[in-house]
């Protein structure tokens, strides 16, 4: 530092000739003598080393040489590069310190084009290997591997020797980027051959390549992780980094036993090796080996550093232990009591997320407000809690309050938009997130598309799948599984399918999104027989992948095959739950099987819950059990009062019956508890453009031209057979009324303007947030005959692709109105019959070569609407084509047809 020093004011000597030399190296002396103050950086150094630069400026003296650098480096380290820049361009020939001290400043604050353009203006005269080395961790530290690489080739071709510095930093850019064996092999037969193999810091980051691209999806083999235990079984000098690296790549590989057998290696194990123990069990949720080895280090007398307060703690909040992360809070608090220890940003957050997780969200925001130093991984642990607890709106409060935020800050608030049910405000966040210079993550991506699904936004969701691509996401399973449910839920099974297959590796979320997938779409045989793939491939079911399962059974009718897989969940060892019990109640009351239901109910380990009593009342309706329907309802407005669809459910069902006195009396109720019906409405995506109608619209500024198109569609439909169904508005208003009631639903509307605004051929995907009307069923399928367009529907409980005037939910799956209103009429019908002690129905149908006669008991015969057409139901078979005769004296009727 003298020698520096000196040097420094022989050449201000040189270069000051206004001073006298006696007060030259006065000066000179006594700037160096402060500079030297200014050493470890501080916010006191930034502003005394800005005070002696102004001195210097005032006093005539100009710096130069070593003063420069040193001023360069001061205001690097303070993070005041104007400063630093300004300085530097006033050297006509900066040396190699100064080059490296501005290139490493820039790289540290993210600006890898400044300092690249520094790197790339020095000449190679003066570059070294310190210079390169500061542009390789630069690259590494915004994790732009491929950079480093391109640069470490660079530096080899002009002809500079990389240390092993340089090796370090290479092998810790190639990691970001190798996926394949023959990367880690040609570099390590690099460092072989530079003799720099004898490094800790070079084999450190070998082993921790190798372990890294053993878990890639392009390497098939385990001999890359076998490299890497050979180097570190093979090293003398093992540092802490070795020991927890090797652990941690083990961890990676899903080799637990392997972790477990290098960490018993060592018979006196630093806190670091412990820590990398733990993390490895929580990482994979075995939350008692993890607890066990905590008690292992205070049996030991192990000395926790806040990497183990903040396993110990992640441990409690993700197990729900919060008594046992209470204790460990109040450790923490006596300790630093007793030792004056302060608390860590990492152990605080750790503390914010353990409350919050434990629905103790005040008490983790106490301890946010008390943090001495609020960084932005304490304002994303506040953020988290608060969307984890619900709480959305104070979530946007704190989000827009963060003063710098992250990758990870994004990525939750998108995620938290997402979640609930604000999709539009997602993916404007999410071009905000770009716009401010934030390059996505497969986690952003997940939300991103999960977004879409809930909107139904297709064509969003194939720019960003797109994107996805283009940017290399397409292996991250959060992404793919995304993208399944995304094509799942907006109309194309056949996309997802066709990602699915294609996926290198899936894990259970991608069986469930698959199945699930098919299940909303009525494939019930493609979903069971997905299941059964899952199970030969060795992937086991979890409650979802069962409740997926029952789902699609119930979408497609399939009984038997619903109740087998409920009786298989106790094989797999999952208990069924409230939500599967739900599930089989409603395959077996549409199905017609209430008895079945019934002693479902009553053997159940609880006490049947809103979502059982929704499921009864569902096949209730379907099938005209009025008193039981009534029951249902009546328990579901108890458990759920402000439930707007119960109230009308039961006022439809009165209605229906004729009993208008209890339908004023529910409407009556519902006023008085302050309930409000959900309003009615379906949207289109036109034109990345999402178009919402509702019944009656008049707010669309197109509607007009809507309303035109479907009158004129009316007659062209009643030709083909189509006539409106006004038993749909059970309103005492004239005929005339009622069909015009029936044209102003809001799926009609948007139907009729995807037919006026898209592309001819093209696909018409409308959503409907609540059920689609049984009129608008029957009348979207003759559109879609009409104009032959294949037309599909996302109602409230599944999809229906309606095409060549058939949907594919065979009718099965229509809204429960018309079947209430079969009901009271088939209940007169019946009453007839029975008047005269004769009711005979008789059926033929052939099935094969086989003609087969079935006598019917019990039936429900629909009333004819106005095209002739009725229906029949009987033990679970839909009979559609039925030609009704009466015969007198007995009014005996006779029934043909086919089952639906």
């Amino acid at each position: 530092m003298r020698n520096a020093a000196r040097q420094a004011i022989n050449f201000v000597f040189a270069h000051n000739t206004s001073f006298p030399k006696v007060e030259l190296r006065a000066l000179a002396d006594r700037y160096t003598a402060q500079l030297q103050l200014c050493c470890p950086p501080s916010s006191f150094s930034h502003s005394y080393a800005q005070i002696i630069h102004a001195q210097m400026i005032i006093s005539g003296f100009s710096p130069r040489g070593h003063f420069l650098g040193r001023l360069i480096d001061i205001y690097c380290q303070s993070n005041n590069l104007s400063y630093a820049r300004h300085l530097f361009d006033k050297i006509p020939q900066p040396d190699v310190v100064a080059t490296t001290t501005m290139v490493s400043a820039y790289c540290s604050v993210g600006k890898l084009k400044e300092a690249r353009r520094i790197f790339d203006e020095t000449p190679l005269c003066i570059r070294d290997v310190v210079c390169y080395n500061a542009m390789i961790t630069g690259y590494n530290h915004n994790d732009d591997g491929a950079a480093t690489v391109e640069l470490f080739k660079e530096m080899l071709g002009n002809g500079f020797r990389p240390d092993h510095f340089t090796f370090s930093g290479v092998l810790s850019g190639l990691s970001l980027v190798a996926d394949y064996e023959r990367d880690c092999n040609q570099l390590h037969c690099a460092i072989v051959k530079s003799g720099m193999g004898c490094f800790t810091s070079v084999l450190n980051a070998l082993i921790f390549l190798y372990v890294k691209c053993a878990c890639s999806l392009f390497v098939e083999s385990s001999s890359l992780l076998d490299v890497g235990r050979e180097l570190f079984d093979g090293m003398r000098e093992k540092d802490e980094l070795t020991w927890t690296t090797m652990i941690a790549g083990y961890v990676r590989n899903d080799d637990l036993v392997s972790a477990q057998q290098v960490f018993d290696l060592r018979s006196e194990k630093p806190v670091a090796v412990w820590n990398a123990m733990i993390s490895g069990y929580l990482h994979h949720a075995l939350y008692p080996e993890a607890l066990g080895l905590f008690r292992r280090m205070i049996n030991e007398g192990i000395q926790f550093d806040e990497y183990t307060y903040t396993n110990i703690l992640s441990l409690c909040g993700d197990s729900g232990l919060f008594s046992q992360g209470k204790e460990i809070h109040a450790c923490i608090l006596r300790k630093e009591e007793k030792w004056g220890l302060e608390f860590s940003s990492s152990v605080n957050n750790a503390l914010i997320t353990l409350y919050s997780r434990c629905e103790k969200i005040r008490e983790a925001r106490h301890i946010f407000e008390e943090m001495p130093v609020k960084v932005t991984v304490s304002w994303n642990a506040i953020l988290s809690g608060y969307v984890n607890a619900g709480h959305i709106s104070d979530a946007i409060h704190f989000f827009h309050k963060i003063p710098e935020k992250n990758l990870l800050t994004w990525a939750v608030m998108i995620a938290a938009y997402a979640q609930s049910g604000l999709g539009e405000e997602s993916l404007k966040l999410l071009n905000q997130m770009r716009l401010e210079g934030f390059q996505p993550c497969d986690y952003t991506f997940a939300a991103a598309v999960t977004a879409c699904s809930n909107l139904g936004a297709l064509d969003q969701g194939r720019q960003l799948h797109a994107l996805v691509i283009r940017l290399g996401f397409e292996p991250s399973l959060s992404t793919t599984n995304a993208l399944i449910t995304m094509y799942g839920r907006c109309g194309i099974v056949e996309a997802a399918h066709l990602i699915f297959k294609t996926l290198p590796s899936v894990d259970s979320i991608s069986w469930n999104a698959m199945i699930a997938a098919f299940g909303q779409h009525g494939h019930g045989c493609q979903a069971l027989q997905l299941f059964e793939q899952m199970l030969e491939v060795g992937i086991k079911p979890d409650r979802i992948t069962f409740l997926n399962i029952l789902t699609a059974c119930s979408h497609a009718g399939l009984v038997d095959e619903g109740s087998r897989y409920f009786n298989l969940m106790h094989s797999y060892g999952v208990s069924p739950q409230d939500d599967h019990y739900a599930r089989l109640v409603d395959l077996f009351c549409r199905a017609g099987k209430f008895s079945d239901a019934r002693q479902l109910i009553e053997k159940m380990p609880f006490e049947p819950d809103a979502p059982m009593w929704e499921a009864l009342l569902s096949g209730c309706r379907l099938h005209g059990k009025l008193d039981i329907g009534i029951e249902a309802a009546e328990r579901l407005l108890h458990l759920v009062p402000q439930h707007d669809g119960t109230y009308i459910l039961l006022s439809n069902m009165y209605a229906a019956a004729g009993k208008w006195d209890d339908v004023t009396r529910v409407r009556k109720l519902m006023r008085d508890m302050g309930v409000k019906k959900e309003p009615a409405c379906s949207w289109i995506d036109v034109e990345n453009k999402v178009h919402i109608f509702f019944v009656d619209d008049t707010s669309h500024p197109e509607v007009q031209a809507v309303y035109a198109y479907l009158e004129k569609l009316g007659p062209r439909l009643r030709e083909l057979g189509y006539a409106p169904d006004t038993m749909y508005v059970l309103h005492d208003v004239e005929s005339e009324q009622k069909e015009y009631s029936l044209s102003t639903h809001s799926e009609k509307l948007a139907v009729a303007y995807g037919l006026l605004r898209l592309p001819i051929g093209a696909t018409v995907r409308v959503f409907k947030n609540l059920r689609i009307c049984g009129d608008c069923h029957n009348a979207i399928k003759y559109i879609s005959k009409l104009v032959q367009r294949q037309i599909v529907v996302r109602d409230g409980k599944r999809f229906h692709h309606f095409k060549n005037g058939e949907c594919s939910c065979g009718d099965f799956w229509v809204d429960h109105l018309e079947a209430m209103t079969s009901f009271s009429v088939a209940i007169i019908i019946i009453r007839r019959i029975t008047k005269t002690s004769l009711v005979e129905f008789s059926s033929s149908w052939s099935v094969g070569t086989q003609d087969i006669q079935v006598e019917l008991r019990p039936v429900q015969l629909a009333y004819p609407n106005e095209s002739g057409q009725v229906k029949l139901q009987t033990n679970g078979i839909t009979w559609n084509q039925f030609s009704i005769q009466a015969h007198q004296p007995g009014w005996k009727l006779g029934a043909e047809g086919v089952p639906v």
